[in-house]
């Protein structure tokens, strides 16, 4: 039995060479979008991470960890959960870890996991979603359902040619939020035929828009559209918009961060009463001060 195969406990199995066969082909999730579409599988780092797609319906199918990790309870019973659903385990070494997770200081689990994204009719069905449009950073996609999470955002969708959800700079930056939000994809017509299906209203930040953003309808059902980070909305979008919305800033300054500008969208419409229920999935939000 070769080292790929070697099983040290049932449904466990021991890696502990770079090299190994099974550790390319997931190295080669963690940095080509090319297998990732063609597995339909996607890397994410940390326990908590595994056990938040448990727990979210997402299908593991493998479970990585250190040999010391797996003698650990949480992590010990994460794996059992995981095999007992179908997935494989593998005990690796730290530059195992270090490959797949292209860091030098890499957690001690990773997961691999099956993709799953949201259907296009469910784009503005109820609540606020938000609409990126050709959204080209993944620190800024991860950052943003990061916050959408935290807000109770009903949904992400990414509009046109978007930076790949599935890429481990999408999911780490995400700090596990990309299980808990629905994510849709499409292309322009498909999101604004979704829209009006939906009986959705459009609101899209705009530079040469005149309403600011803290004097805006947010009532839901809603879709706040946000644009390029360099060329903003395209102007189909922005005409099809049923209001655009200026963020003020002092004279000079360039612009906002997008991931920011989408922050405050999205804080704005949960201060007004229509929306704490939808947005707010009817629980209170919690301070996040000390």
């Amino acid at each position: 039995m070769n080292e790929a195969e070697e099983e040290w406990r049932p449904g466990f199995h021991r890696v502990t060479s770079p090299s190994n066969p099974i550790v390319k082909q997931l190295s080669a999730l963690s940095a080509k979008k090319k297998e990732r579409d063609r597995t339909g599988l996607f890397l994410g780092e940390g326990l908590k991470l595994v056990r938040d797609a448990l727990e979210t319906g997402f299908r593991v199918h493998d479970f990585i960890a250190s040999a010391d990790s797996l003698q650990e309870g949480a992590v010990a019973d994460t794996a059992a959960a995981v095999k007992g659903a179908g997935g494989r385990v593998l005990s690796v070494s730290r530059p195992v870890l270090e490959k797949l997770s292209r860091r030098d200081n890499p957690h001690s689990v990773i997961g691999v996991f099956e993709q799953r994204l949201a259907p296009r009719k469910e784009i503005g069905r109820e609540g606020l979603w938000i609409g990126l449009d050709r959204i080209r950073d993944p620190g800024n996609l991860g950052t943003i359902l990061r916050t959408a999470d935290a807000a109770g955002v009903a949904g992400v969708a990414l509009i046109g040619e978007c930076c790949d959800p599935f890429s481990l700079e999408t999911v780490r930056a995400s700090m596990g939020s990309f299980f808990h939000v629905p994510l849709a994809t499409a292309d322009e017509a498909a999101f604004l035929a979704a829209a009006n299906a939906n009986s959705a209203r459009l609101l899209g930040t705009h530079l040469s828009a005149t309403e600011d953003f803290r004097e805006a309808d947010y009532t839901p059902p809603l879709v706040l559209v946000m644009g390029n980070e360099r060329q903003g909305l395209t102007d189909a979008l922005a005409e099809a918009c049923d209001g655009l919305l200026r963020i003020p800033m002092r004279e000079g300054a360039d612009s906002l961060n997008l991931a920011v500008a989408t922050g405050l969208m999205i804080y704005e419409a949960l201060k007004h009463p229509q929306n704490a229920a939808a947005l707010g999935k009817a629980q209170p939000l919690r301070s996040t001060g000390r």
